[in-house]
């Protein structure tokens, strides 16, 4: 193997990046190991990181908040583009690894490092989020995967190496699900929901962390007003809030009313698919409520025009091509199409379901005259039949000609 004097590791203090740094100990003859944690709200994940890191052998451990700038330059950008990975998708672990990775980046630069090590799988997703933005900041750095070297070949014998090696762990073999958690969303894979014939077991205690299914929700309704402004979330109820209080304020309420699960088997970037169950309760309300407002800000054509954009955004996100020239285009043009998605969107929640309540804006193209069923004053039904007939003239000359061929 090739010799690294420093590496700097993505630390999430998880099962694979546990038994990383003994590891990598063992086998980069004894290198200084630099720990980095990207805090995208993981929460109580965080706590005794510092002291697990340093006890398996890290020389020291950076713990960057990241909160802010995550909500703001990558999931509210996202939000505003609509987009949905294979239309369902709310891209939750997509779009915090490029943020997280540009963080390591730029330590390991700092440190002096020679190489970035991630513990990412060789089937999976984020191996190429990760590797791709260290090539956009630091493209001659050295990149250690470990699940693409060692002998370790499931779970299970990564369980048996952390146990030989007194290597503390939050989970068991029975819970062993893959999970990653931040402040948008909380996906879960592995065991039971490997076969997609079974059922999330939604109701047992502990599976669920974000919130309760909907058969657990209050037999009664609640209310919740989002006002934007260009696009972007930026008051609860008439409360101002920041980017990170509106995201878990809104996940504390949707999580109430069993709001935004997904159980989706999806295509990764490898060629595979995969199943995943994923909680998204803030998130899946303000998706539902810029959506709503949009309807009413947007004419037809930017609106069917920016469903394709939408389509496109989420593959560059769910790909890890987030630093490219393509996707900042992307973002350009949902900037200019959002300067007029300002306005209040109230929802009712209920058991799993948003409900539309009402939707208002200073921008709105929605003119009650001229939609009316009523008598007005301002449209003349008759111009209705000469559009008719000149939209609908390729239809009728291609009748006609048919006609005379078969006659």
């Amino acid at each position: 193997m090739k010799k690294f004097k420093k590496i700097v590791l993505a630390y999430s203090g998880g099962l694979d990046t546990s038994v990383i740094i003994p590891w990598l100990k063992e086998n980069y003859d004894n290198p200084e190991i630099i720990a980095v944690s990207g805090d995208v709200g993981q929460g109580t994940e965080l706590d005794g990181l510092e002291e697990k890191a340093l006890k398996t052998g890290a020389s020291k451990l950076y713990i960057e908040d990241l909160k802010e700038e995550f909500v703001q330059d990558y999931i509210f950008p996202t939000l505003k583009a609509g987009a949905k990975y294979e239309g369902q998708y709310l891209l939750g672990t997509s779009f915090a690894r490029p943020i997280i990775a540009k963080r390591i980046v730029e330590i390991a630069l700092k440190e002096g490092a020679d190489a970035i090590c991630h513990g990412c799988t060789g089937k999976g997703n984020d191996q190429v989020r990760f590797e791709l933005t260290i090539k956009a900041f630091a493209p001659q750095m050295g990149v250690i995967a470990p699940w693409r070297e060692w002998s370790i070949k499931s779970r299970e014998e990564e369980i048996d190496y952390a146990e030989a090696h007194d290597i503390p762990l939050k989970i068991s073999r029975e819970t062993n699900y893959s999970k990653d958690k931040n402040l948008w969303h909380l996906s879960h894979e592995g065991l039971d929901l490997e076969d997609p014939a079974n059922e999330p077991m939604y109701n047992k205690p502990g599976f669920l962390e974000m919130g309760v299914s909907p058969e657990q929700a209050p037999d009664e309704a609640e209310y919740v007003t989002i006002s934007f402004e260009k696009g972007v979330p930026v008051a609860v109820n008439g409360q101002k809030m920041t980017g990170v209080e509106i995201v878990e304020t809104l996940n504390k309420l949707g999580g109430k009313h069993g709001i935004g699960l997904l159980d989706l088997v999806e295509n990764r970037l490898v060629g595979m698919k995969s199943r995943g169950v994923y909680e998204t309760p803030g998130g899946t309300i303000l998706y539902k409520a810029h959506e709503v407002l949009e309807t009413l800000c947007l004419d037809r054509d930017t609106m069917h025009y920016k469903e394709i954009v939408a389509n496109r955004f989420a593959e560059l996100v769910y790909f890890g091509q987030w630093f490219t020239p393509l996707r900042e285009a992307l973002s350009a043009f949902v900037d200019k199409t959002q300067e007029n998605v300002t306005g209040d969107v109230k929802l009712k929640l209920y058991k799993g379901n948003m409900i539309n309540a009402s939707v208002t804006s200073p921008y709105s193209l929605y003119d009650p005259e001229i939609a009316t069923f009523d008598e007005d004053h301002v449209y003349d039904q008759a111009d209705s039949k000469g559009f008719i007939t000149l939209f609908g003239l390729p239809i009728k000359v291609k009748a006609m000609v048919d006609a005379k061929r078969k006659g």
